[in-house]
């Protein structure tokens, strides 16, 4: 009964992806694999990072596997400017508590991961114009 639910045609509409979401889903899997192209890695990781802890995690975790000071001037050359100013603030701010624990730059890192949601519309258009092109 099962293996005939999968010629439901029914069914089967609401599992097929569009082209796509199956280019954005190729474009992760490129990215998991250290297959995408330069800047958009890096706004990947970039992205990934943000979602999982923030702009702390974002510099914690990328120099301790990667150039930060690299990663960050690719970032530059991709993020719309109102991010590139984020990452900026943010850095700065890191580099604070990287010293010693310090509110106000604690306070500054949240209003950054804030802002980098609300912007998150513009790398989601990057990131989408991007894996337009890949190829399925």
């Amino acid at each position: 009964d099962n293996f005939m639910g999968l010629f439901d045609p029914v069914k089967n509409k609401k599992t097929e992806l569009t082209e796509e979401q199956l280019k954005w889903n190729k474009m992760w899997e490129m990215w998991a694999n250290e297959q995408v192209d330069s800047p958009y890695a890096e706004l990947m990781t970039y992205q990934s990072e943000i979602y999982n802890g923030g702009h702390s995690q974002y510099f914690t975790n990328v120099s301790n596997t990667n150039d930060l000071k690299k990663e960050m001037l690719s970032l530059e050359t991709i993020l719309p400017s109102q991010l590139r100013e984020t990452l900026k603030i943010a850095y700065e701010a890191y580099l604070v508590l990287e010293e010693n624990d310090d509110e106000k730059a604690e306070q500054i890192i949240e209003q950054c991961d804030d802002r980098f949601y609300e912007n998150e519309e513009e790398i989601n258009r990057i990131l989408k114009e991007y894996a337009a092109k890949i190829e399925l």
